[in-house]
């Protein structure tokens, strides 16, 4: 019987360690300590913000419940050769599903942050909540606590698309910048209703 017990434990552990892409935090209230760092991809691009620090709470004027601004990010350590960059904001709430908050790309690599409600910046992709080409602020449905992850991405060359901004999601930006990623950075934050 304990075997069985234990063979169990040892399924479940490893369909919740490949249920999440990598860099995907764990859903929910899974244990944040093991995802709650800075990440950089080469070790020196950060990603910051002057308004909550890595594995901080996230103000509620950056959600649905406040005034749903977007978040003040400041990069740097970007690698040479970077010819723009992009920012994304997205939550997995669970296996296999993953919501998008924000999607900005052509951003300028004359610039290193986005200021509070920052606009005239790169192009807006769509959003996951309603699909629509701007940010969609967070609003923590159902129980405890979330994460939410900034991600920027320094890029090679400016990404081109066959379909509009308004046809842009997450994967799509993804997909067009896998070859010309030169390095990516995250901020994870957290939120709780």
């Amino acid at each position: 019987m304990k075997i069985k017990i234990f063979s169990l434990f040892l399924l479940f552990a490893l369909f919740t360690a490949c249920s999440f892409a990598p860099g995907d935090p764990p859903p929910n209230n899974a244990n944040f300590e093991s995802v709650l760092s800075p990440t950089s991809s080469n070790g020196t691009f950060l990603l910051t913000s002057s308004e909550v620090k890595e594995g901080g709470a996230l103000p509620k004027e950056f959600t649905c419940d406040g005034s749903s601004a977007t978040l003040p990010l400041a990069w740097s350590g970007a690698p040479e050769g970077a010819k723009s960059f992009a920012v994304i904001m997205h939550h997995v709430p669970g296996p296999g599903d993953t919501h998008w908050y924000w999607v900005l790309y052509k951003i300028p690599s004359n610039i290193t942050g986005l200021e509070k409600n920052s606009t005239g910046i790169g192009v807006l992709g769509n959003n996951s909540v309603n699909a629509e080409t701007k940010y969609a602020p967070p609003c923590s449905k159902g129980p405890g606590e979330k994460v939410y992850t900034y991600t920027v991405y320094a890029l090679s060359a400016e990404p081109t698309f066959s379909v509009p901004a308004s046809d842009v999601s997450r994967d799509v930006l993804l997909n067009a910048i896998k070859d010309i990623t030169l390095a990516s950075a995250a901020l994870h934050v957290t939120y709780t209703r």
